[in-house]
């Protein structure tokens, strides 16, 4: 058990130390851009790969709570995205594949990219209209590879590079969500109201 323990509280670690370098700036902006796709019945998009991509489930679910009409990308039922539209990106390399290309597309059609990466001058970061820096990955190379390394069978050690970013990020949007409910003036009773029923 004795790596048990040292690996939760070095992710706890982690996680405080990310989050406390957070630009409240940056948090701000993407409330404000959040609250405005809102208020103008856009769509909006969640974009992630492999664990990221979990994460972005998560919030998705919680935006939908909220009103938003929010999809997943490489859902069947998610339609097309437009002009006005917001496409959340997370990524903590801010390079890997699949989701810097669906940035490149949004921005062609018209949407606005909100980027969430631990690299704000990456691939990603250079692309998306708004960007929240979020510590926690130090290095890219592995995650870029991600579907290949997941089809050879690899898989990183224990609290692997993106962890940090994952975990906080997690935090992160919950912290967004909570946020949201306040502006919005939404209860957890409203919330409940549109949670699954069948499940």
């Amino acid at each position: 058990m004795s790596s048990f323990h040292t690996t939760f509280e070095e992710i706890l670690d982690g996680m405080r130390s990310a989050l406390s370098q957070l630009d409240p700036l940056q948090v701000e902006g993407m409330l404000n851009r959040l609250l405005i796709t809102k208020a103008r019945d856009k769509k909006v998009l969640i974009v992630g790969a492999g664990r990221s991509g979990l994460v972005g489930r998560a919030f998705a679910m919680r935006l939908m709570h909220l009103g938003f009409d929010v999809y997943i990308l490489g859902e069947t039922i998610t339609p097309a995205i437009g002009k006005g539209d917001l496409v959340v990106v997370i990524s903590g390399s801010g390079s890997t594949t699949i989701p810097v290309t669906t940035a490149e597309i949004a921005k062609k059609m018209g949407a606005k990219v909100l980027a969430i990466t631990s690299f704000g001058e990456s691939p990603l970061g250079r692309i998306a209209d708004q960007v929240v820096v979020l510590r926690g990955r130090e290095k890219t190379a592995r995650e870029e590879e991600y579907y290949s390394r997941q089809l050879l069978g690899e898989h990183e050690p224990l609290v692997p590079l993106g962890t940090f970013f994952e975990d906080s990020c997690m935090v992160l949007l919950d912290g967004v969500v909570a946020e949201l409910m306040k502006r919005l003036e939404t209860s957890e009773t409203d919330m409940k109201s549109k949670h699954a029923t069948i499940e």
